[in-house]
C-alpha cells in the first residue's frame, strides 16, 4: 500500500485551484445565512396559501375544512390558521433572523405533526404523499434552531439573546 501525503492534495500557492479555493473559504462564511434565507422565504408562501389563498391556496376556511375532514385534525380552522402563522411568520422571521429559534422551533413542532399525524402511513417518498418534504423542513429547521440566528441576523443586530 502505497502512502500518499496530505500535501500532493494541497494547491500549490498561486494556482487558479489555490484561488478558486480561496475564493469559496471567503463566502463560506455566507453559506449558513444563505441556507437560513432560503428555508424562511420558501416556507413562507405556503403559509400564505393557508392564510390568504394565495399561489393557489384555499384560505383558512377551506384549508380548515379540509384539516378537519381529511387529516382528523380538529377543530381543522384552528390547525389550519396556526399552520398557516407558522409558515408564513415563522417563515419570515427565520429569514430575518428575528427571534429565530423561537420561529424554527415553531416549525419543527409543526413539521412533526405533519410527519407523524399525516405524511408517515404512505412512505418515505413525497411524490405519494411521503414524509420526506416535511422531514426535510424539520430538520433545516432543527439545525437553524439549534445555531441561531448567526452573524448576520436581526438577532444579533438588536442584541436579542435567543
Amino acid at each position: 500500500m502505497t502512502h500518499v501525503s496530505a500535501e500532493a492534495f494541497t494547491a500549490r500557492p498561486g494556482s487558479a485551484a489555490s484561488t478558486l479555493a480561496a475564493g469559496f473559504d471567503r463566502l463560506g462564511e455566507l453559506s449558513y445565512p444563505l441556507v437560513r434565507l432560503a428555508t424562511g422565504l420558501l416556507l413562507v408562501p405556503h403559509g400564505a396559501q393557508k392564510l390568504f389563498g394565495l399561489f393557489g391556496g384555499y384560505g383558512i376556511a377551506a384549508t380548515g375544512a379540509y384539516f378537519d375532514t381529511k387529516l382528523g385534525l380538529h377543530p381543522g380552522v384552528a390547525f389550519a390558521a396556526l399552520a398557516g402563522f407558522i409558515e408564513f411568520f415563522g417563515g419570515l422571521a427565520i429569514a430575518l433572523g428575528l427571534l429565530t429559534r423561537l420561529a424554527a422551533l415553531g416549525v419543527v413542532a409543526l413539521m412533526a405533526v405533519a410527519v407523524f399525524a399525516v405524511h408517515l402511513g404512505n412512505g418515505f417518498f413525497w411524490t405519494a404523499g411521503g414524509f420526506e418534504y416535511p422531514l426535510m423542513w424539520a430538520l433545516l429547521a432543527l439545525a437553524i434552531l439549534f445555531r441561531g440566528g448567526g452573524a448576520y441576523s436581526l438577532d444579533r443586530r438588536l442584541g436579542l439573546p435567543l
